[in-house]
């Protein structure tokens, strides 16, 4: 069997398996044999870690097959898409791999113009045909997989606050990722932004211990609520009239780029005023 080398951070992307649907696989590379090839880079498991683990412990065979890539963060980015794509995610690990994957795309090795491989690919588009409007790393997720670009952005913040407080607790992350912890986005993203290392500390902690408890909501004015009303109505009235025009006229025109910028920038207003409640 070849040498395969075991890389933590790879092996913590894949959301571990239940007892019952890790007997299951047991069972069937018993009775079926390893049918499907581990996936490697440069000897690195990057697809595979359970199958391989029994595959192990059992001395079944397996084939491998090996991918290349350029660089780690390129390796790291098939590893989400394939993850996302193949697996039913819950929508913490979902928005989790989201922003792992923005900010493995940010982190890709600059050219000499200083663009990455992304922006470069447009720019030769650009020679052969009409150039996008935008080609920002969360404008271009946000497309990939079919969210508003404050939502890749939010993702982003989120995931950063997962691995902080991964790295006080593994499992107090594992805890958040299989949705069993009660901690919400707007907590870890907050965390993300404004938490000091002792407070991260503390709340990895309590949830490994099962003793976290939400922050108590501040009591809302009357205040506050006309505030979110009277920006709501701003945002309406702006929906009904320029931004419904614009819509109308993508849609009559037969324009589905324009029309979809339109309504993803009502989308993320919408959001924006959803998150701030």
């Amino acid at each position: 069997m070849p040498e395969i080398t075991i890389d933590e951070e790879f092996k913590s992307l894949l959301p571990a398996l239940d007892e019952k649907t890790y007997a299951m696989l047991e069972e069937s590379l018993l009775e079926n044999g390893c049918m499907h090839p581990l996936v490697l880079w440069n000897g690195v498991l990057i697809d595979g870690h359970n199958r391989y683990e029994i595959c192990q412990k059992h001395e079944i065979p397996f084939k491998v097959e090996e991918k290349e890539f350029r660089n780690r963060d390129e390796a790291l980015i098939w590893i989400i898409t394939t993850q996302v794509a193949r697996r039913n995610l819950n929508p913490i690990q979902l928005s989790y791999y989201r922003g792992l994957h923005y900010h493995a795309d940010k982190r890709l090795v600059k050219n000499v113009a200083g663009n990455n491989q992304y922006e470069q690919m447009y720019e030769v588009k650009a020679q052969n045909g009409p150039k996008p409007q935008s080609g920002t790393t969360s404008i271009r997720l946000s497309d990939e997989y079919n969210v508003s670009k404050n939502t890749i952005k939010r993702d982003a913040q989120l995931a950063n606050a997962i691995d902080a407080i991964g790295e006080s607790s593994p499992e107090a992350k594992r805890e958040i990722l299989s949705g069993k912890s009660p901690i919400t986005r707007k907590h870890l993203q907050n965390l993300a932004s404004d938490g000091t290392e002792e407070e991260i500390k503390s709340i990895a902690d309590s949830i490994e211990q099962g003793t976290y408890e939400r922050p108590k909501k501040a009591e809302s004015s009357e205040a506050v609520f006309q505030g979110i009303l009277d920006a709501l109505n701003g945002v309406m009235a702006k929906i009904a009239q320029a931004y419904g025009a614009d819509i109308r006229r993508a849609a009559s025109d037969g324009d589905a780029v324009r029309l979809r910028a339109a309504l993803r920038d009502h989308i993320d207003k919408l959001e924006d005023l959803y998150r701030s409640i």
